[in-house]
């Protein structure tokens, strides 16, 4: 597990100028994290668009956390406890039973969302367990035992738009028009395959710039495709609302 303290991300999907304790680990769910969090001070937590879905125990309820396309503040208590399950891109809707869509930049009650007595008894599972974060990856195991087999359609198209394959070259790998292709990834994603590479390509570029002690810009805007250092800038500013260098390094 991986713990991080006095920083401004506590994640992949944590932009917080809260410092605290982030905590993540591989989910018993395929291609899933299971994080946990404390926040050392009140304050704003600005969650980073990952491309991702999350299952979280937050401020004492059960919630599900739509995709993002800007950072999403997020209100922390000093000392709280914070849990969540972070899907696979493209997984979480086949697994909690609704469209990505739908709740497209939104938290969300569970009990929006479900029957209300199931809700209730998922949420009081949670709220009972001595560790909220195991208690919530046993739900979304036994939840994603009950799904629908993924779509190995879903799960191609998150590796190419990784690897930045144009949305043209992904819909004739899959054989369909872009319109058509537009339509199987809104329920998935919650937004089409170009606004999905985006996300995907600034968080490969961030990973990579922090794989450094001294990272050189110009040379991870050229290996994650974008145009010069400068366009690099702009989207991580549109995504996070940090600079360049604050995203790569938040603990200054």
């Amino acid at each position: 597990m991986r713990a991080t303290r006095g920083g401004s991300f506590l994640g992949p999907g944590f932009c917080a100028r809260l410092g605290g304790v982030y905590r993540e680990r591989p989910a018993r769910v395929p291609g899933g994290v299971l994080w946990t969090s404390v926040a050392a001070v009140d304050g704003d937590a600005f969650i980073v668009p990952d491309g991702c879905m999350d299952l979280m125990w937050f401020d004492g309820a059960l919630q599900v956390a739509g995709p993002d396309t800007v950072p999403y503040p997020a209100r922390m208590r000093a000392g709280a406890v914070s849990a969540g399950l972070r899907f696979a891109p493209g997984a979480a809707s086949a697994v909690l039973g609704v469209p990505a869509h739908e709740l497209l930049g939104r938290r969300v009650p569970l009990e929006d969302l479900w029957p209300a007595a199931e809700a209730r008894r998922a949420a009081e599972r949670i709220a009972d367990a001595p560790q909220h974060g195991a208690a919530l990856e046993a739900l979304a195991v036994e939840l994603a035992g009950r799904a629908e087999p993924p779509d190995p359609l879903i799960g191609a198209l998150v590796t190419q738009a990784r690897a930045g394959l144009p949305v043209a070259e992904m819909a004739e790998w899959a054989g369909l028009s872009e319109r058509q292709l537009l339509r199987r990834c809104v329920p998935a994603f919650g937004y089409g395959p170009k606004t999905l590479a985006r996300i995907l390509r600034a968080q490969r570029a961030l990973a990579l710039a922090r794989s450094s002690r001294r990272p050189g810009f110009a040379e991870v805007a050229a290996t994650t495709g974008y145009a010069d250092q400068a366009h690099l800038s702009r989207e991580i500013r549109a995504l996070t609302g940090r600079t360049l260098g604050a995203a790569v390094r938040p603990e200054h």
